[in-house]
């Protein structure tokens, strides 16, 4: 049965509005928002974080180890730290005895360890921000520091002896080019101790310097992210132009490639500065074994007091230019390459 036209409403006609809407408006579909703790998304960020720290540490491979034969005092390079040009002339010392593999010794041990080093911790980065951040509005600096700060810790504690056996393989000098490999220094650091009887291993050797690295990762990884966020924000207030469209409503906008390497390696810079002491001691302690292999217990008061009775205070600033040279485009290809990567995969 037909309703007469004049008992038809208004209601029941369509709208001006919809009839005048573009089609597109109405096509498009409306975007839900992610959920940060699915298992997808923790897989997406987690393939990002580990192929941003490849990706920067392949950059800065040689400079890595020439500035830990300087940390270390390796007696062999002793004599180019403290100059300007000492990296340049390390460097060419290295390639002379070794060649170019010289310069990438100990670096599949570094790439075993920084993926799922990154990896963790970009994850627990944006975990934990996800915890403390509840809009954009909320997204300070303030906590992207203890957010990153947590994130530096959980992924040292995963992977620190993947780092301890990269120092020691970057410590120490190849005999006829040829440097110890991965499963070699693993060994070797698990029967080294004064009372170590044949065959006994010692785990506990994996986590020596363990404690400093904690009391460094906090100020570095919470400095790191927190500057990044902050130089972020000012170019994003300062220079609009430099961001790449429009922002999401819980978003916000990207920034073009050389404001984002620009904030990436001034966050590095900053942090370097701050941990870099606890740095140096820590380094110290991890090569105590290589040293002395029967005395290769030292706390971190007695590392201190040596380092501060050989060089002064500023022996805990040695190689601290070869730190801004690494750490600068390190964390600039770092930040920027998980920027990107989470643009790809839409993180």
């Amino acid at each position: 049965m037909n309703t007469p036209a004049s008992q038809v409403t208004t209601t029941q006609l369509p709208s001006s509005q919809i009839l005048t809407a573009p089609l597109t408006k109405l096509q498009q579909p409306v975007k839900t928002k992610q959920d940060k703790k699915s298992l997808n998304y923790i897989v997406r960020t987690f393939i990002a974080g580990g192929i941003a720290g490849c990706a920067a540490k392949t950059v800065v491979a040689p400079m890595d180890r020439v500035k830990i034969l300087f940390q270390s005092s390796n007696p062999h390079f002793e004599k180019y730290s403290g100059t300007f040009w000492g990296i340049f002339l390390a460097g060419k010392d290295i390639y002379q005895g070794a060649g170019m593999r010289g310069l990438f010794q100990g670096h599949m041990a570094t790439l075993l360890r920084i993926f799922p080093y990154a990896a963790i911790k970009f994850v627990a980065y944006e975990q934990f921000k996800n915890l403390i951040v509840h809009s954009k509005a909320g997204e300070t600096p303030g906590k992207h520091f203890i957010a990153g700060s947590l994130a530096g810790i959980s992924s040292v504690f995963c992977t620190y002896p993947l780092e301890l056996i990269r120092v020691r393989m970057a410590y120490e000098v190849p005999h006829n080019g040829k440097g110890p490999g991965v499963y070699e220094t693993f060994k070797h650091i698990l029967g080294e101790g004064k009372s170590n009887a044949k065959g006994k291993i010692n785990l506990g050797n994996l986590y020596r310097g363990f404690t400093l690295t904690i009391l460094g990762v906090i100020p570095y990884a919470g400095v790191s992210f927190w500057t990044h966020s902050l130089m972020q924000d000012l170019i994003r207030k300062h220079f609009p132009l430099q961001t790449l469209g429009n922002p999401e409503s819980d978003r916000k906008p990207r920034l073009k490639a050389i404001p984002e390497l620009i904030s990436g390696g001034i966050a590095g810079a900053v942090a370097q500065t701050v941990s870099y002491p606890i740095e140096v001691t820590r380094r110290r302690v991890q090569v105590r074994g290589a040293i002395n292999p029967e005395n290769n217990r030292a706390s971190a008061k007695e590392v201190v007091k040596e380092i501060y009775r050989s060089k002064g205070f500023r022996g805990f600033f040695v190689g601290l230019s070869i730190g801004y040279l690494k750490v600068t485009p390190l964390f600039a290809v770092s930040f920027y390459t998980y920027e990107r990567l989470k643009w790809i995969l839409d993180i």
